[in-house]
């Protein structure tokens, strides 16, 4: 069952999704080679505790997942796209890099994520092209959360520009409600039909994460027991933000400043 959050619920989360924002922009400007996928991890949790916010996924035991995660990010390198185990991995120039993370503060939840390539800054390279695509769907996803449209007009617009791009989508894993934990219903698929599902009302709060590889949209598991990879090895981005619907359209509580 969907919860419809007050306006007062919606800038709690707003509060939640500052910190977020501003703990990926950090450790996305610490991304660089040479880095260690641990030091990021470790930066997490520090900031976290200053923070006095709490881990969504320290202890995060589903049913997908190999036990308990016990780190407090998501980092996935290269082909691998979601729910990335960090380990000792030193990042290199070329490596594409997704982080995701997800807390709560005074029991309202956020979550976010968001791709780079390290080492370099060419906006014609295969790579960058595809973290591309998930950022202009991401966009397009969140312009379609107004009142009175469908979760459908929502999920199609992600579709739209990955069939646009030639990418190919899986509809597995997408987003999801968000609110007072981080997984919440409905699940929001990155494939799906204007003009279906339920209807977009003011207080429904999701968190929107168009992901794709630049080859399959099938997926291999690590043998972390964790990592989800594209099956052909090919390179992946994930973007992701949490997202209300309000009586003014959609307000993004995971913005990050440019």
């Amino acid at each position: 069952m969907m919860e419809l959050k007050t306006p007062a619920e919606i800038d709690a989360m707003a509060v939640t999704g500052r910190f977020v924002a501003d703990v990926l922009t950090d450790l996305s400007g610490r991304a660089r080679p040479g880095v260690n996928l641990l030091d990021l991890e470790q930066r997490a949790r520090t900031m976290i505790a200053e923070r006095g916010a709490v881990s969504c996924y320290w202890d995060y035991a589903p049913s997908f997942g190999d036990g308990p995660f016990r780190n407090v990010i998501c980092l996935s390198v290269n082909d691998g796209v979601l729910h990335g185990l960090p380990h000792d991995h030193v990042l290199a120039d070329g490596d594409v890099l997704t982080l995701d993370f997800a807390v709560t503060i005074d029991g309202w939840a956020a979550d976010s994520a968001l791709t780079v390539r390290i080492g370099e800054d060419d906006p014609t390279h295969p790579d960058a092209r595809l973290i591309a695509s998930t950022e202009r769907a991401l966009d397009a996803a969140i312009a379609a959360m107004t009142p009175g449209g469908r979760l459908g007009d929502v999920s199609a617009a992600i579709f739209e520009v990955a069939r646009a791009d030639g990418y190919r989508v899986n509809t597995e894993y997408g987003g999801h409600g968000i609110g007072r934990t981080m997984h919440e219903d409905p699940h929001v698929p990155n494939l799906g039909r204007a003009g279906r599902g339920p209807l977009l009302r003011p207080g429904m709060t999701l968190a929107l994460e168009p992901w794709w590889s630049a080859g399959t949209e099938r997926l291999a598991r690590d043998p972390d027991g964790w990592t989800l990879r594209s099956a052909d090895g090919s390179m992946t981005a994930h973007s992701e933000h949490t997202v209300a619907v309000t009586d003014d359209g959609p307000r993004v509580l995971t913005a990050r400043e440019h």
